[in-house]
Order: structure tokens, then C-alpha cells, then sequence
């Protein structure tokens, strides 16, 4: 006994050591306050861009008082356009990708059963790129490794409580009504979050050891995160949850509240195999769901290729694989391996919050590119379920 207690002990102490390396990596990356913060800013043509209109148009703007100039340096050097200063612009010049009232809000699971396929670096990235072009997103962590929560700049141990994740309003008792509680706001204006920590999962203990009622309480949780998470749409565009890598209680009722399924994985034979496997079991649960009267819906099933590194020979054989078996339903373009992705990460950030490059800049235009066509993709799909699909290639748009 004595054994098995110093074991625990030493564990008990890994863990802390770890977390107290976690914090003070959390403080070098977002000095001198210790808060994530918001630099990056954007040039008059890549503004225009994003806007969709020209650069005199924003000049003009500027020049007759309906938008005020980017701030510039002591030598007089425009320093560029933030994305508050963006977003101001769209109202002005009418430039909003909004959905309209009538529209239903993209509710997109990312979600795959096997580890390392960089869900949480998707989730992230998709969230920042929506920002970036402008829509109203909501980001819901709900896999208590919290990995989402911490790439926004948050330490799920010592920033995070079990009530101010989704626990209080999915538990056996729960003191929420609603998830208005939960949302927290990021670096980012136009982007929320619901995050997570590792006392989330609870929820899973608690649900499986309900008894008789078992199965009635679950079909009664999963309908009730799913009104709780249309309810709070309303307020924006795009919803982006981000469940745990496994078939538990809350990855179903995440499943299950999603109107959207997207599937990151890796370009090797063991994640080929583990992504049939977890669409295979997904096909069964949904069946089984189904028969309880839960409904589950998507308007798009998509997989996406990501850490794809197109000079490995083995690399280009898997993806040609998974092209014969998946034909449209896998987005043609793949997320690219970079050494600069890992090195935001790192950094506790995504490319889209670098104020410069890491590496080269070279390399960092070409995974900023790639990251934008990548995850335009997911964005297309989103806009034709507003009926709103000028000019997007049709292959892309197959239903799953």
C-alpha cells in the first residue's frame, strides 16, 4: 500500500510540475501583461481583399470622414489596419459576410476518434481564418484536455473553473439554464468561447452512473445542449465545437447538436484506418440515436487532409487512397505540414495571430496561403447552406 501511495504521490507531483511549466510558458508568450493579446495587423491591399472592394475605395473613405485613417509611426509609415479597424469597415462599406436573419447558424463539429490529427490546431485555425473574413463566431471547447481553451490563452487549472465550462448546465444537477454563463471573450472581437478543463469530465461519470433512467437522461442532455446551442447561435454565424477524441456521453450529444461534420486526418495508413473505424461507428450511433427519438442532421459531411507533407512518397499514396474511398466528401485541398504552425502553437497561437513571420517569410506566406484555401473550403460549404454559392467550384459542394 505504501508502494502504491508513492506512486500516486509521484504522479500527483509530475502533474503539478508540468502545470507550473505550462503557466510560465503561458506568461513568456503573452508579455509584459501576461494576457493573450491581439497584434497583427493588415495592409491597405490585403484589407481590400478581405473587404472585396478596391483600395481607392478605402482611401476615399478614409479622405471623406467615414473611416478614420490606420495609425501611422513617428516617421509618418502607415502601421496597417486591425481587425476592430476591419470590422468597422465592413459596416461602413457594406461589406459584412454576415448570414442574414433567416439563415441558420453553421453549427460544425470537428471531430475524429483518433489522437494527434491535429483537431484543436483545426478547430483553432478555422475559428481565427472565420474571424479573419469577417463573421461572428462562437468556439465550444468541450473536451476537458482543453487544448482549444489553452490556445486561446487561457490555463484550464488555473484560469478556468468547473463552472465556467459546460458542466453546470449538462450535469446530472445542473444550475444553469442556459449557456450565457459559459461564453468568454477572446483576444479576437468578433470571436467567443465556452472553454474547458479536465473537471469537465464529470459530466461522463455522472451520466454513466445514472441508472434506469440512464438512457432517458441522456437523450434528454443531448436534446437539451443541442436547444442550448441554438438558442445562443443566434448571436452568431458560425458555431465551432471541438468534443473529445472518443465515444463518450459527450462527444454523442456534441455529435448530435452539430449541423455539420468535419473530419480532420493525417495522410498516413494508421489514421486512414482509425477515421474508417470512427465513421463506421458513427454510422451505428447515429442509427441507434435515430431509433431514441434524437434527431441528428447534417447539412455537409466533409474530411480534411491535414499535416499533409506532399514530398513524402507515402504521404501522396495514402491521400490517393483516401480520394478512391472518400471522392467528394474529402476536400480537395489539404492542410500542408509546417514547421510554422508548430511553432505558433508553440507560441500558444495560430498563423493568423502572428504580427511576423516565425521563419522565413517565404515560409510563412505559403502556409498562410495554403491555411486560407484550405479552410475557404469549409467556409464555401458554409454559404451554400445560406444559398449563397456565386462563384464556388461545385465539386466542392457534393453533400456527404
Amino acid at each position: 500500500m505504501a508502494y502504491s501511495d508513492s506512486i500516486v504521490t509521484q504522479i500527483g507531483d509530475l502533474a503539478e510540475a508540468g502545470e507550473r511549466m505550462i503557466e510560465r510558458l503561458r506568461r513568456k508568450a503573452f508579455l509584459p501583461d501576461s494576457r493573450k493579446g491581439l497584434n497583427v495587423r493588415f495592409g491597405i491591399a490585403e484589407t481590400a481583399q478581405l473587404l472585396g472592394c478596391s483600395t481607392n475605395r478605402i482611401r476615399m473613405a478614409e479622405e471623406d470622414g467615414r473611416l478614420p485613417p490606420p495609425p501611422s509611426s513617428e516617421n509618418g509609415r502607415r502601421l496597417g489596419y486591425s481587425i476592430e479597424d476591419i470590422l468597422h469597415m465592413r459596416q461602413v462599406l457594406d461589406a459584412s459576410p454576415a448570414r442574414g436573419p433567416k439563415d441558420t447558424p453553421a453549427m460544425i463539429a470537428v471531430q475524429n476518434f483518433k489522437g494527434g490529427v491535429g483537431k484543436s490546431t483545426v478547430t483553432t485555425h478555422l475559428a481565427h481564418y472565420f474571424a479573419v473574413q469577417g463573421y461572428r463566431v462562437l468556439v465550444v471547447d468541450c473536451d476537458s484536455q482543453a487544448t482549444t481553451t489553452t490556445l486561446f490563452g487561457f490555463n484550464p487549472h488555473f484560469n478556468i473553473t468547473r463552472e465556467e465550462t459546460l458542466y453546470p448546465y449538462l450535469s446530472i444537477d445542473p444550475t444553469q439554464a442556459d449557456l450565457l454563463y459559459a461564453v468568454k471573450n477572446t483576444p479576437w472581437p468578433n470571436v467567443d468561447l465556452i472553454p474547458s478543463n479536465l473537471e469537465l469530465f464529470d459530466v461522463e461519470y455522472e451520466l454513466a452512473a445514472s441508472g434506469a433512467d440512464g438512457q432517458s437522461v441522456l437523450a434528454a442532455r443531448f436534446r437539451k445542449l443541442k436547444q442550448g446551442l441554438i438558442d445562443l447561435a443566434r448571436d452568431y454565424d458560425v458555431v465551432i465545437l471541438d468534443p473529445p477524441p472518443a465515444l463518450g456521453t459527450i462527444s454523442l450529444a456534441v455529435m448530435q447538436a452539430a449541423n455539420s461534420l468535419l473530419v480532420p486526418l493525417a495522410a498516413t495508413t494508421p489514421d486512414f484506418c482509425s477515421t474508417v473505424q470512427f465513421l463506421s461507428m458513427m454510422d451505428q450511433v447515429i442509427g441507434q440515436l435515430v431509433e431514441a427519438g434524437v434527431a441528428v442532421e447534417y447539412n455537409f459531411v466533409r474530411l480534411l487532409c491535414s499535416k499533409f507533407d506532399s514530398g513524402d512518397p507515402s504521404h501522396e499514396m495514402v491521400r490517393a487512397i483516401m480520394e478512391q474511398s472518400f471522392g467528394p466528401a474529402l476536400l480537395p485541398v489539404p492542410i500542408l505540414e509546417s514547421a510554422e504552425i508548430s511553432h505558433a502553437a508553440l507560441r500558444m497561437m495560430t498563423i493568423y495571430e502572428l504580427e511576423k513571420p516565425i521563419g522565413t517569410t517565404r515560409t510563412h506566406k505559403r502556409c498562410r496561403s495554403n491555411l486560407d484555401e484550405a479552410l475557404g473550403q469549409v467556409e464555401q460549404l458554409v454559404r451554400q447552406g445560406w444559398g449563397r454559392t456565386q462563384n464556388i467550384d461545385e465539386s466542392l459542394l457534393v453533400n456527404g
